[in-house]
């Protein structure tokens, strides 16, 4: 099967003199276009391959920036954002949220809320790979409030000793002829660059940092000391899987996070909340605001994660389901699963497939991140999707788990 090298690629590959991890990440790519990355038997070639060259494999929001196509036919609907005396106020919310609905499970003791199951429309009409709008009816299950943050993850590491993917070393051996000093544990951050020449490349804002991990989510000299209530970040699937399975719990559907965004109560809105951006003037949730990416205007007051439960929690009592951190569900991507999914409680396709990157295995991820906006990346609006390589973590990617009941 050949594969065309993409204007990402060719630009990886242009930039190679300048850059020595760069450098590796290409002679890896090119081992993965020749198709004899095959021969090896080993996980680590495969990781190295999808997460050291993420130039094309950085996640969900990275290739949608919104084209005039995309905007003629889906155009901004100002009507909509001027009907709001309908819409109850989320900041009233907070103070009546269901209390008496929230319990405390798992090892980790996190605070859950039971989804009383049932059915509602999933999808959405302004984005492709979400149509076609669908009735899914769930089987009631348990949520936690919150993404899950640098402490709980910190005692589940505590306690099982686990290493990320992003902390593992890598054996020389899988890599012959590759100096072992660039086979560097590390991970993808991104930083806002002073100058932009155009949108396409998206190596002008994200960069490979060796040593970047959960533990230092913006390379070396970062700390997750005193923000122990961010969510946790710089995590691979697998990473987030296993933490599930350390607290008796799981990764969500992504029909169960839709449904739990949802909240019971929208379908055709703008946002999981409703039609209006804003309320009297304050954000209700953690965005990008600003000029993308090299002025971020803070308005909503963060620049990259903020503690959970900063903004107004939805009518089912959860934080955080738009903005923030993007969440790993447990769905494999494919931009045409809802043409053929089960109508009750689907689990997504049984394999991925991204025409964009049809050799590497995808999971879907929901929510989207401080860095989504308007101008490039609008896949944290009501009912859109995201989509991650499963061995590639970022510092804007962390997750929530959800419980059978």
């Amino acid at each position: 099967m050949g594969h065309r090298i993409t204007d990402d690629e060719n630009y990886s590959l242009s930039i190679l003199k300048t850059n020595p991890f760069i450098f590796f990440r290409s002679y890896s790519l090119l081992n993965f276009h020749f198709s004899f990355i095959f021969s090896y038997n080993s996980q680590q070639m495969k990781r190295i391959v999808n997460l050291l060259l993420f130039a094309s494999l950085i996640q969900a929001c990275q290739t949608n920036s919104k084209s005039t196509e995309t905007s003629a036919k889906f155009p901004d609907d100002s009507v909509a954002l001027c009907s709001t005396t309908s819409i109850p106020s989320r900041f009233t919310a907070a103070q009546n949220s269901p209390s008496d609905s929230i319990v405390s499970k798992g090892k980790d003791a996190a605070e859950m809320v039971r989804m009383p199951g049932g059915k509602f429309t999933m999808g959405s009409a302004t984005f492709q790979d979400a149509q076609p709008l669908h009735e899914v009816e769930l089987s009631p299950f348990l949520i936690d409030v919150h993404e899950v943050t640098n402490a709980q993850f910190a005692k589940f590491v505590e306690e099982t000793g686990y290493k990320t993917v992003a902390e593992r070393p890598l054996n020389p051996s899988d890599f012959p002829g590759v100096d072992p000093q660039l086979l560097v544990p590390g991970s993808a951050v991104f930083k806002a660059p002073e100058q932009v020449q155009g949108m396409e490349n998206h190596l002008q804002w994200w960069s490979y940092v060796p040593d970047a991990n959960w533990k230092h989510p913006e390379g070396p000299k970062s700390s997750i000391k005193g923000k122990e209530n961010h969510p946790v970040t710089q995590l691979a699937y697998q990473d987030a899987e296993a933490y599930a399975k350390w607290a008796g719990k799981r990764l969500p559907t992504e029909a169960e996070w839709e449904y739990a965004a949802k909240a019971g109560k929208h379908s055709n809105e703008t946002y999981y909340w409703g039609a209006e951006k804003l309320e009297n003037g304050k954000w209700l949730a953690n965005i990008y605001q600003g000029e993308f990416p090299s002025h971020n205007s803070k308005e909503d007051g963060f620049e990259t994660s903020a503690p959970v439960k900063s903004f107004p929690p939805n009518d089912y009592g959860l934080y955080d389901m738009e903005g923030n951190v993007w969440e790993w569900c447990s769905d494999f991507y494919r931009p045409d699963y809802y043409q053929q999914s089960s109508k009750s409680n689907p689990k997504g396709p049984s394999d991925s497939y991204d025409p964009q990157e049809p050799n590497t295995v995808k999971k879907v991820q929901r929510g989207g991140s401080f860095l989504c906006n308007d101008q490039y990346c609008e896949r944290y609006k009501a009912g859109s999707r995201g989509k991650g390589e499963i061995n590639s973590p970022t510092n804007n990617v962390g997750f929530r788990c959800v419980m059978d009941i």
